[in-house]
């Protein structure tokens, strides 16, 4: 985190851990002191004991948006998104920010194929929602993501 410029956002993501409120403590002080967003990964509960800044939710629980922005009204609530029809539902549902994945090839074990600049500025555009790139962005290939015509900013993987 100490690497990431102030405003940069972090995801936190605990899922169940039994530990996760004490290495949320941590990770949420970090996040102040550096002036990075917090999200926690798919926990509005663990968020709001964090004092974190917000909730990032899977594609599959993209519909809970309202009931994460219930928990706490400012939340920022992101979702990750992997095609433009699940987009949609997200910003239907009322998410803030779509995370869209993965945009370039990836070492994830959970990464698909990846979409590549075009196609994630094409569904950028087409969500009418702030749209973060994730998966194989790095210093190079965030320049052929400023070249595509859809991005505001991407999110570098692999700096935390």
């Amino acid at each position: 985190m100490a690497r990431l410029p102030r405003g940069s956002a972090v995801v936190f993501r605990a899922f169940g851990a039994p530990d996760a409120l004490k290495r949320g403590k941590r990770v949420a002080a970090a996040a102040r002191r550096r002036g990075v967003v917090l999200v926690v990964g798919m926990d509005g509960r663990l968020a709001a004991g964090l004092g974190a800044d917000g909730v990032h939710l899977p594609e599959r629980l993209a519909g809970r948006a309202g009931a994460i922005r219930a928990l706490r009204r400012r939340f920022l609530v992101t979702a990750a998104a992997h095609s433009l029809p699940a987009a949609l539902r997200a910003r239907r549902a009322g998410v803030d920010a779509l995370v869209v994945s993965p945009v370039f090839a990836s070492r994830s074990p959970s990464a698909g194929r990846a979409i590549g600049p075009r196609a994630f500025a094409g569904l950028a555009r087409a969500a009418g929602a702030p749209t973060y790139a994730l998966g194989g962005v790095n210093v190079r290939t965030a320049r052929r993501l400023a070249g595509s015509g859809g991005l505001g900013l991407a999110a570098i993987d692999g700096l935390v």
